[in-house]
């Protein structure tokens, strides 16, 4: 077990859950934004209200529009908000990742819009550049694109080969002189229309893989894209295709290695989620605002709709909501700030989670606005419609699920192959045999007993044991449902999707938890004057957690899966509904 003193780096925390195990020195004391950040926060962010604050009507506007003026665009270029990561060095404001989701979260109050036009170009349209770009690379494009000379652009996405990144057909060939060919089309590529500089995803199939990272700007010849996309939401932002036809790559512009481009991809994404959850958490913490004050304004039956209890309820659920997103979103862009390699599955909770809040928090405050909020006048119904994107792109929250329960199973399955091997070779090697035994024999009885590497040990306020005994209890019933279900299902566990959303939702469930656990204890060691109602969030969320978690766990064994699938599998067959009122 890692030490505060000495902590492993390489170790996911979401990951040792899987075993039952609770990284402690990773997650208490809740981490506090370094001096620096703060000191450039409090400045930027009210230079976002000030600038943004004055422009509501011209904001609603470029929504109706679908287009955000040049002029508007060449205002974010003076706000410094393309160079929020870059290294000084080069001309950025090099924030951490916490003081960069906080100012997305600060512009995402104002509009979504501008926070998809700034974080498309920071979080992964250039990300790839800061995490594996060379030297050369970084001296010629950084300081263009920390000023917004340059803006950036992500191009993987393509028809047909949406979640599936690998089933991309872009391709690149390799000519004789080390230039590359480039040949093929992206489509809903955010900043799209409007970015100079694209990472690019294409087929190469080399000897060292199949996929490759390139770095292409639009003024190459061959290079083209398409009309702005038509959208539901974040309707202002620039979304288009982007063709490339016999586009001549200098070797020069291969991103990181030859054929690891899959690799590239997922490490741009998996960084780039806590920019979408600072935005969503800047969202909600909007609408609670917009919907106390409405609450508060609004009377029937001769009183504020603030004083009914259903109201009331709605106020308490969001707040709630968004004090555990907003927890988990700091805590993992401090995994990431610490050094921390292995954060991906961490990075995805937070999307699931901080996603699904905001789209709760939408429709509760559109609610209480009631017909006021179904009308354009007001800014819910386009809140509504722009923060319903979250759950898909980035990778969609479906897909994430999966591969949060799989990426667990998968150190929980190793262990199993360990153990068969170690049994069958036992007296071979009877030192590392019995080893092997050893640790699973220990596991097996800390699951059996509920004591050990899953207890929290880190001083606590009375007010927060029923919190911390609850992630205790349900980080041990997920080691043993995961050890369960690799032996029930072996390898085939891949296709047993169900089966995976349910220990996914679980582990999310705690890992959020034990972030707010840790906030809260935060708060209270502060003597923050909102403590109180941060010990009222941990007891709401431990019970709610707490049925959520029982579910799953009893999901696993009694469901109605084989029934959900051959009803769909009728529905399917039959292309629809089947049944008319007689």
């Amino acid at each position: 077990m890692t030490t505060a003193a000495s902590p492993n780096l390489d170790e996911s925390i979401a990951k040792q859950l899987f075993f039952g195990h609770i990284a402690e020195d990773a997650l208490f004391p809740y981490p506090q934004i370094r001096e620096r950040d703060r000191e450039m926060l409090g400045a930027m962010t009210d230079a976002i209200d000030q600038f943004l604050g004055d422009k509501t009507a011209e904001l609603r506007q470029y929504d109706r529009d679908a287009e955000q003026p040049a002029e508007f665009i060449q205002a974010l270029r003076d706000m410094g908000l393309f160079g929020l990561i870059i290294p000084e060095e080069y001309g950025g404001l090099e924030l951490s990742n916490g003081a960069y989701a906080r100012v997305l979260g600060q512009t995402s109050s104002h509009d979504s819009s501008v926070s998809l036009t700034v974080g498309a170009h920071s979080s992964i349209g250039m990300k790839g550049l800061l995490l594996f770009g060379n030297d050369e690379q970084k001296q010629r494009y950084l300081p263009k694109l920390a000023s917004g000379e340059m803006i950036a652009a992500f191009c993987l996405t393509e028809s047909g080969a949406g979640s599936d990144a690998a089933a991309i057909r872009t391709k690149a060939t390799r000519n004789d002189d080390g230039t590359w060919t480039l040949n093929g089309e992206k489509i809903w590529i955010t900043n799209g229309g409007i970015a100079d500089f694209y990472t690019v995803f294409a087929r190469t199939d080399t000897p060292e893989g199949k996929v490759t990272a390139f770095i292409v700007e639009a003024a190459w010849e061959g290079v083209s894209h398409g009309p702005h996309e038509d959208k539901m939401g974040i309707r202002a932002s620039s979304t288009t295709t982007v063709a490339f036809n016999d586009v001549r790559v200098p070797g020069a512009n291969v991103l990181g290695p030859v054929g690891k481009g899959f690799k590239v991809a997922m490490n741009i994404l998996n960084s780039g989620r806590t920019g979408l959850g600072g935005g969503a958490v800047g969202g909600m913490r909007a609408l609670i605002r917009m919907a106390c004050a409405q609450a508060s304004e609004r009377k029937q039956f001769g009183q504020a709709i603030a004083g009914f209890g259903l109201v009331r309820e709605k106020i308490a659920q969001m707040t709630a909501d968004c004090f555990a997103a907003e927890s988990t979103v700091w805590m993992v862009a401090h995994l990431i700030d610490s050094g921390r390699t292995d954060y991906s599955v961490e990075a995805a909770m937070s999307k699931v989670f901080a996603s699904e809040a905001v789209q709760r928090c939408c429709y509760e405050a559109l609610q209480i606005a009631a017909g006021n909020g179904f009308m354009r006048e007001l800014p819910y119904e386009q809140m509504t419609r722009d923060t319903r994107i979250l759950s898909i792109f980035e990778g969609t929250n479906e897909i994430l699920r999966l591969y949060v329960a799989l990426n667990g199973l998968k150190g929980v399955g190793a262990t199993l192959a360990e153990l068969q091997s170690a049994v069958g070779g036992i007296f071979n090697d009877p030192i590392k045999g019995f080893g092997v035994l050893g640790d699973y024999a220990g596991r097996k009885v800390r699951e059996a007993t509920g004591y050990g590497t899953g207890r929290i040990r880190a001083p606590l306020d009375d007010a927060l044991r029923p919190l911390a005994r609850l992630c205790e209890k349900y980080a041990v019933e997920l080691s043993k449902a995961s050890d369960r279900l690799l032996r029930k299902h072996g390898k085939k566990i891949a296709d047993q999707q169900h089966a995976q959303k349910r220990v996914a939702d679980v582990a999310i469930d705690l890992f959020v938890g034990l972030c707010v656990l840790s906030r809260v204890q935060s708060l209270i060691q502060a003597q923050h004057p909102a403590a109180e109602d941060a010990i009222r969030i941990a007891r709401l969320f431990a019970r709610q957690a707490r049925r959520r978690m029982a579910r799953n766990i009893r999901g696993l064994e009694r469901n109605e899966d084989e029934i959900i699938e051959s009803l769909a599998a009728s529905v399917l067959e039959r292309g629809g509904y089947a049944w008319d009122v007689m």
